[in-house]
């Protein structure tokens, strides 16, 4: 039952680890961690941000809308968590098929080296009291006013399913959703890879799908939350609450380095060299027993690569190694 429309104009990284057993060498994966987080837009909508439940959202606090129908602030619908927004329950007028509401962002992440954008917000449908049902979207536009991608809550069925640009085609993600309870809505979108990935409450709705098949320009102009009735003559009366919806960039991740070991030199040491991202620092360091690490060489990679010579290795026939980037 879900259709489109057109609105008015911690990732983990990893490194290596050698254990040198000559003549035998094994590698080893381990984590390293995530760049930061940069905030670019935050709320809760609550009485202290100048939210009020005596208005629309939109026109609070630089909200706007496209459409009609019922939007607003409501009061401890989520507990203990003071204000929410929501979509829906009330009609839109005649000759509207829709309400979208949304925070204009109008950010291009590439040029600021932080491509990676995470959107997130606490959400619940509210079943309808009559016979009929609708679909709840949130849909992430560029600043040119082109529809990246959409996910769809369809309240009949109540199945998440989600449409890329240049189609009217929903794809079923395979999750469902139950009226009532809070959910923890999660978008990742690379806007250097033009790729975006999708989770609810720790499921996940989709992954490396493409920000766009038409070549549109990737930036982000605005993730909007969406009432879609299914039948005009006859919409519902359920609605979408939703909280704490916030918007972060970090940078992309370095790729990850691998280190390699050249030879045990005739006096005992060993060569070793790691491979990372050029410009970017790395280190190496040894260990004797996986628990107690020591660091050997903290160097650039300005060529993608450096060498160093263990000299602490003469004498040792069990030695591990491991490189990591250094922030």
């Amino acid at each position: 039952m879900a259709h489109l429309y057109s609105k008015g104009a911690r990732r983990l990284r990893i490194g290596t680890v050698l254990l040198l057993l000559l003549p035998l060498t094994v590698t080893l994966l381990v984590p390293r961690p995530c760049s930061a987080l940069t905030s670019i837009y935050t709320t809760g909508f609550e009485a202290s941000e100048g939210y009020t439940t005596n208005l629309d959202l939109v026109g609070q606090n630089g909200w706007v809308g496209s459409g009609s129908g019922g939007n607003g602030i409501v009061a401890d619908f989520f507990p203990g968590l003071g204000q929410q927004a929501y979509v829906g329950f009330t009609p839109p007028a005649t000759n509207d098929n829709n309400l979208v509401v949304w925070q204009p962002i109008n950010l291009n992440p590439v040029p600021t080296n932080t491509p990676i954008v995470n959107f997130s917000a606490l959400m619940a449908i509210t079943d309808s009291s009559n016979t009929n049902w609708d679909d709840f979207y949130w849909s992430v536009y560029n600043s040119q006013g082109d529809r990246l991608f959409t996910l769809d809550f369809d309240n009949y069925y109540l199945e998440v399913n989600y449409a890329l640009d240049g189609t009217n085609q929903f794809v079923s993600t395979g999750a469902t959703f139950t009226n009532g309870p809070i959910y923890t809505l999660t978008l990742t979108m690379d806007f250097g890879r033009g790729r975006w990935s999708a989770a609810l409450s720790g499921v996940v709705l989709a992954t490396n799908q493409p920000m766009t098949t038409t070549n549109a320009p990737l930036n982000l102009g605005d993730v909007d939350a969406v009432w879609v009735p299914y039948d005009l003559a006859n919409p519902g009366d359920n609605f979408m609450v939703f909280d704490n919806y916030q918007l972060t960039r970090q940078a992309a991740p370095p790729h990850p380095p691998t280190l390699q070991s050249f030879q045990r030199l005739e006096n005992g040491s060993t060569l070793l060299r790691l491979y990372g991202q050029p410009n970017d620092s790395f280190a190496i360091d040894a260990s004797a027993d996986l628990a107690h690490w020591t660091a050997l060489k903290t160097n650039v990679a300005t060529d993608g690569y450096f060498d160093y010579s263990d000299t602490n290795a003469v004498g040792s026939r069990l030695r591990f190694y491991r490189g990591r980037w250094v922030p």
